[in-house]
């Protein structure tokens, strides 16, 4: 058996504030959305190189409120790129662990956590 990869479900309220965040700020970019009606709540699939998101306006998925660590190659260059774009919500900063990883937390307009970082544990 082999177990391949995640994609982490987030919780989101509103689509306009959600595609400011994820696509024009964070650089991700749209691959699908679906609703079952027009007027009804928003899913969709978001991703960024290897990192794949799912977002969801149905109340019944998940819960506001999760964290997420994400690898990231050169996070000096992404911090950089954050800091370009001059973000009203957020302006995150690189933080140096004491084991030994640079992380760079920021959250979202619904309270979910990303952390992008340079150490992932294997």
């Amino acid at each position: 058996m082999n177990i391949g990869h995640t994609t982490p479900i987030l919780r989101i309220f509103d689509e306009a504030k959600a595609k400011e965040f994820y696509i024009d700020y964070l650089g991700f970019k749209i691959d699908w959305e679906h609703r079952f009606a027009p007027n009804l709540p928003l899913y969709l699939q978001i991703s960024q190189d290897n990192c794949i998101l799912h977002l969801t306006e149905h109340h019944g998925d998940c819960c506001p409120g999760a964290a997420l660590r994400i690898q990231t190659t050169d996070i000096d260059a992404f911090h950089q790129q954050l800091q370009a774009k001059q973000y009203k919500y957020a302006n995150p900063a690189i933080e140096d662990t004491s084991w030994n990883s640079r992380d760079l937390s920021v959250k979202d307009p619904f309270g979910n956590r990303l952390t992008f970082t340079n150490h992932i544990s294997t």
